[in-house]
């Protein structure tokens, strides 16, 4: 179904309908500058993404769950650190939201508008899309595939540890290979 409105490009392969992650071949992944020097990766590996595609592309919406505790950084010690009230403070806030409240074509592709809640507070945070890809699963229905990313500031989400040593820029990407529900 390659079917779009006349001010809305064609994308190949498109499928309107009910797309959800499959959490083996997604990832939701962050980085962060550490002393000005280096960065430091992380990825969350527990999380649930529901994207429903309208026929017009630019009416479909997106929702994301994070597990805040999934965090993995490739080190435990550190993992556990981010835990705490001072950071991600997961007791309190086990989980991050994204809700979609538009796209939109750009010069360079899509954007999806949308509001991030972490840490229990609420923001406008746009992701730039790559062109989504859709096809065949080898065993599954059909595919698709997005590819995002943004930048929050961590202040504006009342994480203020970590001092200068921290960079208060976090790098987010997110690698959605999603499976249709008809």
């Amino acid at each position: 179904m390659n079917e779009t409105t006349n001010t809305t490009p064609a994308i190949l392969g498109y499928r309107a309908g009910t797309w959800k992650a499959d959490p083996a071949r997604s990832e939701i992944a962050f980085s962060v500058r550490l002393l000005g020097i280096s960065r430091t990766r992380g990825r969350f590996t527990t999380h649930d993404v529901t994207l429903v595609t309208d026929r017009n592309p630019l009416l479909s919406s997106v929702t994301a769950t994070i597990d805040l505790a999934s965090i993995d950084t490739g080190n435990t010690k550190r993992d556990h650190h981010l835990h705490a009230a001072a950071y991600l403070d997961v007791d309190t806030y086990p989980t991050v939201h994204y809700r979609s409240t538009g796209i939109r074509r750009t010069a360079e592709g899509w954007a999806v508008d949308g509001e991030l809640t972490l840490h229990g507070i609420t923001r406008q945070v746009p992701l730039t899309l790559e062109v989504p890809t859709f096809g065949p699963g080898r065993r599954d229905g059909h595919r698709a595939g997005f590819s995002a990313t943004a930048e929050i500031n961590r202040r504006d989400f009342g994480i203020d540890a970590g001092g200068v040593a921290l960079g208060n820029k976090v790098s987010i990407s997110l690698e959605i290979q999603a499976v249709l529900h008809e």
